[in-house]
Parts: structure tokens; C-alpha cells; sequence
């Protein structure tokens, strides 16, 4: 179906699919919902009595990507497009640009879930946070370990830089959280984020 010039109808699935009718129809409809498919409505025959428009399916414009464990690759790509194009716009460091970038998104992000999601203090638990930004977040008494890294491949071809930025982009997360109790460290290992939550001293 993805690759069909047109609109798909339900026989014309079900028949390429070897399944039944109503199996397709089931999927199509499941597949509507979940936004991976959108539906039209074709008259397939003209003339007087022609009967209802068919529905048809087809594709849905936007773009879905899914990543096990979550990566942020496209992420990544802007703020390192922006920094360089910030950096021959004005000469500055394109790494003391990124750097400024990712803490500023980082706040961001924290300002808008503790807005979107206060928790009972007011702020949004920092685990649901890194939890939801795909870093899996590990409490080791006192500290809290990030078990992913969204910019693993990134991080292993360029690690100062990519660490770099990682680290003022959760530096910015808690700035943006009003989170004072824990401060963001580079603190590199195998098979993990590069950067800790450690508390505050």
C-alpha cells in the first residue's frame, strides 16, 4: 500500500494480503486510528446509479519513525545545523553556539512540562521527564543513571562533542524544571548515557 501511486480499496488489500475482507478491514481501520493510514472516498464508477464513493486508503503524510532503544537523531541534526549556521553568520565558536543551544532547549523542554504536568509541588517529577525524553532513568541511591543515550551513534563517533552537548541539554532540563536538587555531570561508561544526575552538594 505504501508504494501504490493511488488510494488502496479494502478488496484490493485483502486481495494482495491473501487475507480476508473483514481481517483487512479490521487492521485498515486500526491502522486509521494510530495516524499510519488516513482515508479517502473515490467513486471507482461513473455514471447514474453508481452507488455510495468507495473508501480507500492511503498512507498518512507525516513522518513516523520508530527507534528500540529511543534515539533523538533528528534532534541532534537541528541543533548541529543551527550552530553551524549561526556560526558563519556571526564567526563565534559553532561548539560554544551548540553548547548555549542545547541548554536553552533543555530549558525549554523542563519550563513546558512543568507547565504541562505539575506535579505535587508543582514540578513534574524529573524521572517522568527523562523518562519520556527516551534516557531511561535508573535511581542508584543517590545518584540517578541515564541506561540510554538518544544519541548513542552520535556519541560514540563524537563523543566531546555530543557528550558535550548532551550535558548542557540536561543541565538546561533541570535549570527549566526549577530543579535544584541535582546537578548534571559528565561521568562516561560503557553501555550508558554519558552524563549523571548527581545531587546537588
Amino acid at each position: 500500500m505504501v508504494r501504490q501511486p493511488a488510494p488502496v480499496s479494502r478488496d484490493a488489500a485483502a486481495a494482495a494480503l491473501g487475507l480476508s475482507r473483514s481481517t483487512v478491514v479490521f487492521h485498515l481501520d486500526r491502522l486509521v486510528g494510530q495516524g499510519l493510514l488516513e482515508v479517502v472516498t473515490e467513486r471507482r464508477t461513473g455514471g447514474p446509479g453508481a452507488g455510495r464513493p468507495s473508501k480507500l486508503y492511503r498512507r498518512a503524510p507525516q513522518q513516523i519513525a520508530v527507534s528500540l532503544p529511543d534515539r533523538q537523531y533528528e534532534l541532534a541534526g537541528r541543533l548541529l545545523a543551527t550552530a553551524v549556521q549561526e556560526a558563519e553568520a556571526t564567526g563565534r565558536s559553532p561548539r560554544t553556539i551548540l553548547d548555549r543551544l542545547a541548554r536553552e532547549l533543555g530549558e525549554d523542554i523542563g519550563r513546558a512540562s512543568r507547565e504541562a504536568h505539575p506535579g505535587p509541588d508543582g514540578r513534574p517529577a524529573v524521572l517522568d521527564v527523562l523518562e519520556d525524553f527516551g534516557f531511561e532513568p535508573q535511581v542508584t541511591d543517590p545518584a540517578i543513571v541515564l541506561g540510554n543515550c538518544p544519541f548513542h551513534t552520535l556519541a560514540r563517533q563524537h563523543t566531546e562533542l555530543v557528550c558535550g552537548m548532551n550535558l548542557c541539554l540536561l543541565s538546561g532540563l533541570l535549570d527549566g524544571l526549577d530543579e535544584t536538587g541535582m546537578t548534571a555531570q559528565l561521568d562516561p561508561a560503557p553501555d550508558r548515557c554519558c552524563v549523571r544526575l548527581q545531587p546537588t552538594p
